[in-house]
C-alpha cells in the first residue's frame, strides 16, 4: 500500500520533533499508534467480512451447480427408465402378437394348449426324419444268406 523507507520516516520524525517539541512528543506518538491501530482494525474487519462474503457466494454457487447436476442426472435417469419401460412394452406387445398368431383361436386355456402344440410341432420340424428304417434281426440274416449265397 504505501511505501514509505527509513529516510523518509526519519524525515518526518526530525519536523514532528521540531513542530511539536521533545516534551509533547510522546504523546502524539502515543495517539498516533492508537489512530493506526483503529485504521487496521477497521481493514481487518472489512476484510474478514469481504472474505465471509465471497466464501458465501462461492458456497451458493456450488450448492446451485450441485443442484443443477442433480436435477440433469435425475433427467437422464428417468429418461433411461422410461425408455427401458417402452422396450419392454414393445417386446410384450411382440410377443403376445407372436403368440396370438401361431395358436389357433379357442384351442386351449388361456393358450396354454396351443402353445404346447407349438412347441411340439417346432420340435418335430428340428428333428432329422430317419433316412432308412431300422432293419429287423430276421431280416438282416436273410440278406446276408443271399449275398453269401450269390
Amino acid at each position: 500500500m504505501f511505501d514509505v523507507s527509513w529516510s523518509e520516516v526519519l524525515v518526518i520524525g526530525v519536523v514532528a520533533l521540531l513542530v511539536v517539541g521533545p516534551k509533547e512528543l510522546p504523546a502524539l506518538l502515543r495517539t498516533v499508534g492508537k489512530y493506526v491501530g483503529m485504521i487496521k482494525r477497521q481493514a481487518s474487519d472489512f476484510r474478514a467480512q469481504f472474505d465471509e462474503a465471497m466464501r458465501e457466494s462461492e458456497i451458493e454457487q456450488l450448492k446451485k451447480d450441485v443442484e443443477g447436476l442433480g436435477k440433469d442426472i435425475e433427467t437422464t435417469v428417468r429418461e433411461a427408465e422410461s425408455s427401458v419401460q417402452k422396450e419392454m412394452d414393445d417386446a410384450r406387445r411382440e410377443f403376445d402378437t407372436v403368440a396370438q398368431s401361431a395358436s389357433p383361436a379357442g384351442h386351449g386355456v388361456n393358450g396354454v394348449a396351443a402353445q404346447a402344440d407349438v412347441i411340439a410341432d417346432l420340435a418335430a420340424a428340428e428333428a432329422p426324419a430317419p433316412a432308412v428304417a431300422p432293419k429287423s434281426a430276421a431280416a438282416v440274416a436273410a440278406e446276408a444268406v443271399t449275398k453269401s449265397g450269390a
